[in-house]
């Protein structure tokens, strides 16, 4: 058996607000849309996807490096973009509600923690250069 593709399924309430906040204004090209008498989907896609799986302690670690304390649930989404400061101010002025600023982590990254319209909490992260460490 081998998995081919990992889908983050995300039912909105603003359909067209979401699409636009991650289409338009993240960036994630469109790979197809659908709509029926029964609703709508648009697929976006992303370089690649990982699947990350964090134990409590863990998750109250990443949360306290991030933001200062716990605020995630048990999903959060991760983006991996070139400028997690740039990134954060333009998905800001788009309607994303700012939990943390970008804060350098102890694994050399540089993390930004938001809620984005419709309530998915989301992490920016931009890998930091060896150099920088």
């Amino acid at each position: 058996m081998t998995v081919k593709e990992l889908r983050l399924v995300v039912t909105a309430d603003d359909y067209e607000e979401a699409v636009a906040f991650y289409r338009d204004v993240l960036g994630l090209p469109e790979r197809a849309s659908y709509s029926s008498e029964d609703g709508r989907v648009t697929i976006l896609e992303v370089e690649r996807a990982t699947l990350e799986i964090a134990d409590p302690g863990q998750a109250d670690y990443t949360d306290a490096v991030e933001v200062g304390r716990r605020v995630a649930g048990k999903y959060r989404v991760a983006f991996e973009v070139e400028d997690s400061a740039a990134t954060t101010q333009k998905l800001a002025e788009a309607g994303a509600t700012v939990i943390a600023e970008p804060t350098r982590t102890p694994w050399n990254s540089l993390n930004a923690r938001l809620e984005t319209p419709g309530g998915i909490q989301l992490t920016l992260f931009t890998e930091l250069d060896l150099k920088q460490a």
